[in-house]
C-alpha cells in the first residue's frame, strides 16, 4: 500500500456506527448462529447426566494439643512430637492406595446401567441382578469387560457381549463363560420385576483404573490458611454413592493411620520386653551375690567410717551405671540396625538421650510403613518404591553413624567415670574389705533394680498407648449433599456461553473476512482511499435475467443510479469547462471485465433520454465489445437498431478520406436516439494508430456536434492505448468493480494523475450488491418503488 493511501487511512477517524452497520448487515447470520448455539446447548442440557455435589468435613488432630488420653505419656514419644502438616495429610487422603481400598470395599469396579432410548442410567442401590465372580481376585482386579443382560422372566435372562446382537438365554445361578472367567448372575427379587424386558449393561473395569478415575474427581482443601479442618468434596450422578465413597475414604484414612501407630507401638513394646528379660536376669544374679556374700562373711550391718567419700562414690557410681546403661542400649540398638537386612520398623524411645537418633528412627519408621502400604498396590520396581528405598538406606546409614558416635562418646564417659571411681575407692582402702565388697554389691543391686522398674513402667505405658490409639482425624460432618439441585450441567452458564459463542462465531468470521479483504465494495469504501478525487456514483449488481440497458422513463435501481451519475457528471463538466464545450468523457478501468462498456453504453442511454445529442465512441480497438453489445438479441427485439455504416474508428484512422459522418451510426434504442462509432476491425498496430493526429481531429469535431461524447477506451493497466489519447479527454471516468477491484489497483490512476499523465479523474463503482448500495448500505436507491417487507415474501 502506498504512502498516500496509508495517510488517507490514518486520517480516517474511528467510526463506531459504520463498524456496527457493517456487522448489522449480517444480522440474519448472527440470529441463525445464536439460535443454533442455544439449540445445541438445550440438547446438551436435556441429555446430559446431572451431577450432585457431596461434601464431608474432618479435622486433622494435632496430637500434642488434642487433649487425648495419651497426653500424660508424651515423654514416651511413641507417635512423634512434630505438628501434623495439613498439606501432607491432603496428599495422604487422596493417595492411590486409599482409593484402591475404597473401590474394593464398595465394589465400585463393577457397575450396572439400565439403558434408555438415548442415555443410560447407573443403578447403585438394589440393582435387579448381582454379578458373582468365580475367578480369583487377582484376575478380577485387572479385568475389563462389558456385557448386556435382558431380563426375560423371574428365572431367565438374555446375555450378549455386543450390543444389538442376538442374546443367549441363561438361567439365574448358572455359570456363564466370559473372557475373564466364569461368572454367576443372581437375581434381586425385590427389584427384578421393575426391569423386565429392559436391557442392562454391566461394566467391569480394572480396580486401578476405577480408583484413578474417582481420585481425579475428588477435591480436598483446607477450610482456612492456618486451619486443620479439611473440606472433602466430590461430584457424582448418584448422591448416595458419593456419600458412601466419602465416608469410606475417611474411614480407610483413619484405619490406616491407626494401623501405622499400632505397628510402631508393638515394635517398641517388643523391644522393651527383651530388655526387661535381660535386666531381670542380671538383677537376680546381683541379689544372689549379695545373699552369698552376707552368708559367707557374716555381714549384718555396715559402719560408715568415711561417709563423705562413700556418698560421693555412690553418686559417681550412679552416673557410671547410667552411662553404662546408655552404652548398653546404644550398642544394642547399633547391633539391631546392623543386623537388619530388610525393611522393618525400629523401636523408638528406648531411653537414649540423643534426640537425633530418636528423630531419625521416627522418620525411618514412617518411610518403612509408607513402603509397605505402597507395596499393597505396586511392586518393588515402582519408581516411588525405589525412591523410598534410597531414602530408607540413607536414613539407615545416618542412624548407624549417629549410633556409632553415641557408643564412642558413651565409652569415653564410662572410662572417665571409672577413673573417678577408682580415685574414690583409693580413699576408702582403709575400710574393711567386707564393707567395700558389700557396698559394691548393693550399688549394683540398686541400679539394676531402678532400671528394671523404669522399663516396667514404660511397658505399661506402651500397652496403654496401644489400647487407646485414637483416629488421626475427627469427623465434623459426615458426607452430605451440598444442595438438592444438580451442580452440573450449569444451565445459566451453558446458555450464556452458547449465546456468546453464537455471537462470536459469525463475528470472528466477518472480522477475519474484513481483515483480509482488500477489495472495493461500494462508493463509500472507495471514497476513503481517493481523498479529493470525485466518485460519481455506483451501479447495482444486475442479475442474468435482468435487462442490461436502461429504457426511457426507467424507474429501476440501475436507472436511478445512472441518473445520479449523470447529475454528478454534468456538475463536474460545468466546473471544469474552460475552452470549448468540454464534453469529451473517457470511460476506462484497470482490467477487462470491470464494466466500462456497460457503463459507457448505459450512460449514453441515460444522457440521450434528456433529448441531448450523444455520441458513443468505441475506442477499445484491441478488444471491441461495443458492437456485440448493441447487436444482442434483446436490443434487436425491442429497438431494431440499424447499422448503416461498415466503417469504424480503425478504418477512420487508416483512411484519411473518411469523414466523421462516414463512421457514425444513428441508432434508436428503447426510444432513445444515440449515435455510435464502432471500433471497427482489430488492427495489427493499435498503439501507432492512436498516436496519429486523426484521433484529435475526430474528438475536436464531434465535441462541437454533440452535447456529450462518451469514449469507451481500453483498460488503463493492461495497455497504453488510453494514455496515448488521454490529453483529448475533458473527464476520465475510472470504473471499479465491487468485490473484484483491489485497493492497490486504485492507486494506479491516482499516481498517473499526480504525475500529470491523465486529467479530470473520477470514479464509478460497478456491480455493487443491493445491501451495500449507498453509504454503508443504509441509504440505498429505489425511491418511489414499492417493495415488500422480507417477512411478507
Amino acid at each position: 500500500m502506498s504512502l498516500n493511501t496509508q495517510n488517507s487511512m490514518s486520517n480516517n477517524s474511528f467510526d463506531f456506527k459504520e463498524i456496527l452497520n457493517t456487522y448489522m448487515a449480517y444480522w440474519k447470520w448472527f440470529l441463525f448462529s445464536v439460535v443454533l448455539a442455544l439449540l445445541i446447548a438445550y440438547v446438551n442440557i436435556r441429555y446430559a447426566t446431572p451431577k450432585f455435589a457431596v461434601q464431608t468435613q474432618i479435622q486433622i488432630l494435632d496430637e500434642k494439643s488434642s487433649g487425648s488420653e495419651l497426653d500424660m505419656f508424651r515423654d514416651l514419644e511413641v507417635f512423634g512430637g512434630q505438628k501434623t502438616k495439613v498439606e501432607d495429610e491432603i496428599q495422604i487422603i487422596n493417595s492411590r492406595s486409599n482409593w484402591v481400598e475404597v473401590v474394593k470395599e464398595l465394589g465400585l469396579s463393577t457397575k450396572i446401567y439400565v439403558q434408555g432410548n438415548i442415555i443410560e442410567s447407573e443403578l447403585y442401590k438394589n440393582p435387579p441382578v448381582k454379578v458373582n465372580f468365580i475367578a480369583p481376585d487377582s484376575v478380577i482386579n485387572r479385568a475389563k469387560l462389558n456385557f448386556f443382560l435382558t431380563i426375560s422372566s423371574s428365572t431367565t435372562f438374555g446375555y450378549t457381549e455386543e450390543e444389538d446382537k442376538p442374546v443367549k438365554i441363561y438361567a439365574f445361578g448358572k455359570n456363564i463363560s466370559t473372557p475373564i472367567g466364569d461368572i454367576v448372575i443372581t437375581p434381586n427379587v425385590a427389584t427384578l420385576e421393575n426391569y423386565k424386558n429392559k436391557t442392562l449393561r454391566v461394566s467391569i473395569q480394572p480396580i486401578d483404573d476405577t480408583a484413578q478415575a474417582y481420585r481425579g474427581s475428588l477435591l480436598v482443601s483446607a477450610a482456612d490458611e492456618y486451619s486443620n479442618i479439611l473440606n472433602i468434596r466430590m461430584e457424582d450422578a448418584i448422591q448416595e454413592k458419593a456419600k458412601d465413597i466419602l465416608d469410606a475414604l475417611v474411614r480407610v484414612y483413619n484405619k490406616n493411620a491407626i494401623e501405622d501407630k499400632q505397628i510402631i507401638a508393638d515394635r517398641t513394646s517388643n523391644f522393651i520386653e527383651e530388655r526387661i528379660a535381660n535386666i531381670a536376669t542380671r538383677l537376680s544374679s546381683v541379689d544372689q551375690s549379695a545373699k552369698d556374700f552376707k552368708t559367707e562373711k557374716g555381714v549384718t550391718d555396715i559402719a560408715s567410717e568415711a561417709n563423705i567419700n562413700l556418698n560421693v562414690g555412690v553418686a559417681n557410681q550412679q552416673e557410671l551405671a547410667n552411662a553404662r546403661n546408655q552404652l548398653n542400649m546404644a550398642a544394642s540398638m547399633q547391633e539391631m540396625v546392623q543386623q537388619q537386612d530388610g525393611y522393618e520398623v525400629l523401636p523408638t524411645n528406648i531411653g537414649l538421650s540423643d534426640p537425633t537418633i530418636a528423630n531419625t528412627t521416627e522418620r525411618y519408621n514412617q518411610l518403612v510403613l509408607e513402603r509397605k502400604r505402597l507395596l499393597k498396590s505396586s511392586n518393588e520396581k515402582n519408581p516411588v518404591i525405589v525412591n523410598l528405598d534410597q531414602q530408607i538406606a540413607g536414613l539407615k546409614r545416618s542412624m548407624q553413624s549417629s549410633l556409632s558416635s553415641t557408643v564412642n562418646n558413651l565409652g569415653m564417659t564410662v572410662n572417665s567415670l571409672s577413673g573417678q571411681q577408682a580415685r574414690f575407692n583409693s580413699k576408702i582402702y582403709s575400710a574393711p574389705a567386707n564393707e567395700k565388697a558389700l557396698r559394691d554389691i548393693t550399688r549394683k543391686q540398686q541400679t539394676t533394680e531402678s532400671l528394671y522398674l523404669y522399663l516396667l513402667q514404660k511397658r505399661e505405658e506402651s500397652q496403654i498407648a496401644v489400647a487407646s490409639t485414637s483416629p488421626k482425624s475427627k469427623i465434623i460432618d459426615k458426607a452430605y449433599a451440598v444442595s438438592k439441585t444438580p451442580v452440573s450441567p450449569k444451565k445459566p452458564i451453558i446458555y450464556l456461553a452458547s449465546f456468546i459463542l453464537g455471537l462470536f462465531i459469525p463475528f470472528s468470521i466477518i472480522y477475519v473476512k474484513d481483515l483480509l479483504d482488500n477489495k472495493i465494495h461500494n462508493m463509500h469504501s472507495l471514497e476513503k482511499y481517493v481523498n479529493d478525487i470525485p466518485v460519481l456514483g455506483e451501479l447495482p449488481s444486475i442479475g442474468k435475467k435482468e435487462e442490461k440497458l436502461v429504457v426511457k422513463e426507467d424507474r429501476s435501481v440501475l436507472a436511478e443510479s445512472l441518473r445520479i451519475i449523470r447529475t454528478n457528471l454534468d456538475y463536474i463538466l460545468k466546473t471544469k469547462k474552460k475552452d470549448g464545450k468540454g464534453n469529451v468523457v473517457y470511460v476506462t478501468s484497470s482490467v477487462p471485465g470491470e464494466g466500462k462498456t456497460f457503463l459507457s453504453t448505459n450512460l449514453s442511454m441515460i444522457l440521450a433520454s434528456t433529448n441531448k445529442r450523444v455520441l458513443l465512441v468505441g475506442a477499445d480497438i484491441r478488444n471491441p465489445k461495443l458492437y456485440s453489445f448493441f447487436t444482442s438479441g434483446d436490443i434487436d427485439k425491442m429497438a431494431k437498431p440499424s447499422r448503416n455504416k461498415d466503417a469504424g474508428l480503425t478504418e477512420y484512422l487508416y483512411d484519411n478520406t473518411l469523414n466523421v459522418k462516414d463512421i457514425v451510426n444513428p441508432m434508436l434504442v428503447h426510444q432513445n436516439t444515440i449515435d455510435v462509432i464502432y471500433s471497427g476491425r482489430i488492427p495489427p498496430n493499435p498503439a501507432e494508430l492512436l498516436m496519429s493526429g486523426r484521433v484529435e481531429e475526430l474528438l475536436a469535431e464531434v465535441s462541437k456536434l454533440y452535447d456529450y461524447v462518451i469514449v469507451d477506451t481500453a483498460p488503463l493497466m493492461v495497455v497504453t492505448d488510453t494514455l496515448l489519447i488521454s490529453d483529448y479527454a475533458d473527464l476520465l471516468v475510472y470504473v471499479t468493480r465491487a468485490g473484484v477491484t483491489e485497493i492497490s489497483a486504485v492507486e494506479f490512476p491516482l499516481k498517473l494523475q499526480q504525475e500529470g499523465k491523465i486529467k479530470g479523474l473520477s470514479f464509478v463503482v460497478n456491480d455493487v450488491d443491493a445491501s451495500n448500495l449507498g453509504y454503508g448500505g443504509k441509504y440505498g436507491y429505489g425511491y418511489g418503488k414499492t417493495q415488500k417487507k422480507w417477512w411478507k415474501f
